[in-house]
């Protein structure tokens, strides 16, 4: 079986393997893929990969109420005490989207009833032969984008929002001949 090609460091294998469009329904780590992803935003994913264990251990391993409650302050002290992009945008937007997550864990149950629901609960599982197939958005990751956005959430564009539903398993993108695509496991 041929894997995918794209990761390129062992860290980026591992990710790949153990993570990467396996379905996760957990909000904690929904959240914190949410959060990675968006400090990705016109970097690599590589660079945020190598930088998470210092963005969970600043975000307190991205506990949504934890994130909810940081000050300006220790938002500052984040940007410039931990390895984390400097991106004053970015770090600030964990607090606001955990803050909405919580109204959405009100509201759903979970963030990951909430997102589940755009795919009625099913995966999307595609059979893409190249990773040069696989799309940068999708018409559900526009849908999800524009209505994060209404709520409120930042750095979620259509992109980043079809690399965070791929990275909780929501898209398996996995070419068809990988060992870890939904089919070959």
């Amino acid at each position: 079986m041929t894997e995918c090609t794209w990761p390129s460091s062992d860290l980026m294998k591992v990710y790949h393997e153990k993570e990467w469009c396996r379905i996760n329904k957990d909000d904690q780590y929904i959240f914190e893929m949410l959060s990675l992803e968006g400090a990705q935003a016109g970097l690599s994913w590589e660079t945020v990969i190598q930088k998470r264990h210092a963005y969970q251990e600043a975000f307190k391993q991205f506990d949504i109420e934890k994130c909810a409650q940081l000050t300006d302050d220790e938002l500052e002290e984040i940007r410039t005490e931990y390895n984390v992009i400097k991106h004053k945008g970015k770090i600030k937007s964990v607090r606001n989207n955990a803050l909405l997550v919580q109204n959405i864990q009100q509201q759903y149950g979970s963030l990951a009833n909430f997102l589940w629901s755009y795919v009625e609960g099913k995966p999307i599982i595609n059979e893409w032969h190249n990773t040069t197939d696989i799309p940068a958005e999708t018409e559900l990751s526009i849908k999800l984008s524009k209505d994060l956005k209404k709520i409120g959430f930042n750095f979620v564009g259509p992109k980043i929002v079809y690399s965070f539903l791929q990275s909780i398993g929501i898209i398996d993108d996995h070419i068809i001949t990988c060992p870890y695509h939904s089919y070959n496991r």
